[in-house]
């Protein structure tokens, strides 16, 4: 395994998500799993969520300007995104944030989506189910709903009002979930041809 800084930014997420995952339950939470958590907890926690989703874009990035990609980064890049984003799900299900039905068409689709290209790369033909803008769209839209519910609190914007995260938070993440059903349309459409061969 070729260890670089693409490959380590990687790790990062990966190691990032007991962080953010432990944060909910400090001692202070610990007491009763479903009050919900302090202003500073949830602050920590989207900073770190953030942090680790800027780290998903700049891998990639990283990779393709510096030719560093490699199989083993391949596969590990999608594998940290899920478990981050199946991770944050997961929690904000239990602290009352999402519903387990948004919660799970998401996660769902990544583990159907994630068998499909394995499937696809097996009969050589991984580039027809390759990542498409609306999928990108979709973790783009995931990702800022995510960061509101994370954050939870209302913003003060000062002169300009307040800024409603959690209501922002959950118009999102349902735009999110409709994109992630379309996303995997396109996704089982694009591999039809092959599917009906089989």
């Amino acid at each position: 395994m070729k260890i670089n800084i693409p490959t380590m930014l990687t790790w990062l997420r990966i190691l990032l998500i007991p962080i953010f995952v432990g944060a909910f339950y400090w001692p202070e939470n610990l007491r009763k799993l479903s009050a919900m958590p302090s202003h500073e907890v949830n602050v920590f926690i989207t900073v770190v969520f953030a942090i680790a989703a800027i780290t998903d874009w700049l891998d990639g990035y990283l990779a393709r300007r510096w030719n560093q990609t490699s199989a083993f980064g391949a596969f590990l890049d999608p594998v940290a995104d899920k478990l981050m984003v199946a991770a944050a799900l997961i929690v904000l299900v239990e602290f009352g944030r999402v519903g387990a039905i948004v919660a799970l068409i998401i996660i769902g689709r990544e583990i159907a989506v994630s068998a499909l290209r394995e499937w696809m790369a097996g009969e050589g033909q991984r580039s027809s189910v390759g990542v498409a803008m609306i999928g990108k769209v979709k973790t783009t839209v995931q990702m800022i709903a995510i960061l509101f519910l994370l954050f939870w609190d209302d913003i003060d914007l000062g002169a300009l009002g307040v800024f409603p995260t959690q209501l922002w938070g959950h118009i999102l993440i349902v735009i999110a979930a409709f994109l992630t059903l379309l996303s995997m349309a396109y996704y089982l459409k694009a591999a039809l041809p092959k599917l009906r061969g089989q």
